[in-house]
């Protein structure tokens, strides 16, 4: 009965044509650095920022979310969601200076911060458990797609007009998203309007945010003896900790952490974290490589990092419909082994490895990724009780983005310390040769640091379970 109010597609389309023009100018800027550089006659942990402070602002608001899940309807959210992203892409498409530019950054990610967390509740909400791998799916294809075609965008749109047009061509597809929305978007949430506190919001977003911005900084320039690094990062661990101690002790808590009494979506949520750590830090390690060690321009780079991920959305519906019939285990396990063991290969790539075997490994690194990152996701989230499916989603796309930033972090930084190591054992360390075996050993070390994240992540995949869903009489009396 419920299910035949809802219009599910239209509602899908609207969130799901949203949800990917965010992604896509999430990375597609990242190509687009060098070029900004030059135009805006900036260094290069200035131009960082214009990707840290996306991330940042997703790393604050985003646990916000399952808190305006409840105050506001989900037409709202949605309307408020697209203006804000609508109007974001508007002013960075015009932007003529640095400044101008990193806030329309900001206002950007604040519209795609409303949006991630809307989309996954919606979702699990119109959606019958027993067809939520596949709907999950789309979500994974939209997720993934578009930050794998957001590089080779760019590069042409570099190539032939300018960096501005990333955001012109994003702007007409989020203006059909919101009008789509406006006429067919439903409500699907009850709003409860629980009490505000504004201590939660506080701690959550000193937490949150110290702790993405002490690893984006540490992954930059600064290093982690740099007292910014230092001081930003305690404070960040400080304010969680009292954080977790006030959810804990509240009655009504901004974010449920009795959502980490299910097992099953605690594994789940260590699963995702790792796939996010091991996807963000190869795309960025990736474009570097094919960049500086092998003299590849940002539109080849793009192409060649292509192929992996089309494959990588496609295979996402396919593993979605498989975890429906078979459950997370037969996915989950031999996807993390084969991430292990494809990243075991990055770690011997050198200045003069084959595009074949580039385009290879990393169509084979996308395929274990979405073999472990939906099934293992949406397993968690079915263990959850219906009430807590906004406490779930805000959780599970706070600590994605907490882990994207750790990752990239520790990613560069072994990267450079690796490449300094090899530089301090040679005699003429201006010499181009030892600058491109230095930087070749800095990436193999990136690497072999994704092989150990996927080894502990294959050690936890044993004792993934399916979750029987038992709340399905619950669903259909709401």
């Amino acid at each position: 009965m419920e299910e035949r109010k809802f219009r599910t597609i239209p509602i899908l389309i609207s969130l799901l044509l949203s949800g990917f023009i965010g992604m896509f100018s999430e990375t597609a800027l990242n190509v687009a650095l060098s070029d900004l550089m030059k135009v805006l006659d900036i260094t290069p942990s200035t131009a960082q920022w214009l990707t840290t402070a996306y991330l940042l602002t997703l790393g604050i608001l985003v646990p916000i979310s399952g808190l305006l899940l409840q105050w506001f309807t989900t037409r709202q959210l949605f309307v408020a969601a697209l203006c804000l992203s609508i109007l974001g892409t508007f002013l960075a498409a015009i932007s003529p200076t640095f400044g101008f530019l990193l806030t329309a950054r900001v206002v950007q990610a604040m519209g795609t911060a409303l949006l991630l967390p809307l989309m996954f509740n919606t979702i699990l909400v119109i959606i019958a458990p027993e067809k939520r791998g596949a709907a999950m799916g789309m979500i994974g294809l939209v997720i993934m797609v578009a930050p794998a075609i957001g590089p080779t965008i760019a590069g042409l749109l570099i190539e032939n007009l300018s960096w501005h047009w990333i955001f012109w061509l994003s702007l007409p597809f989020l203006i059909i998203a919101l009008f789509f929305g406006i006429i067919y978007m439903q409500n699907v949430t009850k709003v409860t309007k629980p009490s505000i506190d504004i201590m939660s919001i506080v701690l959550s977003s000193i937490g949150f945010g110290g702790i993405v911005y002490g690893f984006s900084s540490a992954g930059e320039a600064e290093g982690w003896s740099n007292p910014k690094v230092i001081i930003s990062l305690v404070a960040g661990v400080i304010a969680l900790g009292l954080f977790v101690f006030r959810q804990l002790s509240m009655k009504q808590p901004m974010i449920n952490l009795r959502a980490f009494k299910y097992p099953m979506f605690v594994v789940g949520l260590l699963m995702v974290l790792i796939c996010m750590m091991v996807i963000l830090s190869a795309m960025l390690i990736l474009p570097m490589y094919l960049q500086q060690g092998q003299n590849y321009s940002a539109f080849k780079a793009g192409l060649l990092l292509l192929p992996g991920g089309l494959i990588n959305g496609l295979m996402s519906p396919l593993m979605g419909r498989l975890f429906d019939k078979y459950g997370p285990k037969w996915l989950v396990i031999p996807g993390l082994v084969i991430i292990a063991v494809s990243l075991w290969f990055f770690s011997s790539i050198t200045a003069t490895s084959t595009v074949i075997f580039v385009i290879v490994l990393h169509s084979a690194l996308m395929i274990g990724v979405s073999m472990v990152f939906m099934p293992a996701q949406t397993n968690g989230i079915n263990q959850l009780p219906m009430e807590l499916y906004p406490d779930g989603t805000a959780i599970m796309n706070t600590l994605q983005q907490v882990a994207g930033a750790i990752g990239t972090a520790l990613a560069v930084s072994i990267m450079t310390a690796g490449s300094k190591s090899y530089l301090s054992g040679v005699e003429d360390p201006q010499n181009p040769v030892h600058l491109l075996a230095a930087f070749t050993q800095g990436v193999q070390n990136a690497f072999i640091f994704g092989m150990i994240i996927a080894f502990a992540g294959l050690i936890l995949s044993f004792f993934i379970k399916r979750v029987i869903i038992q709340h399905k009489s619950q669903t259909s009396m709401h």
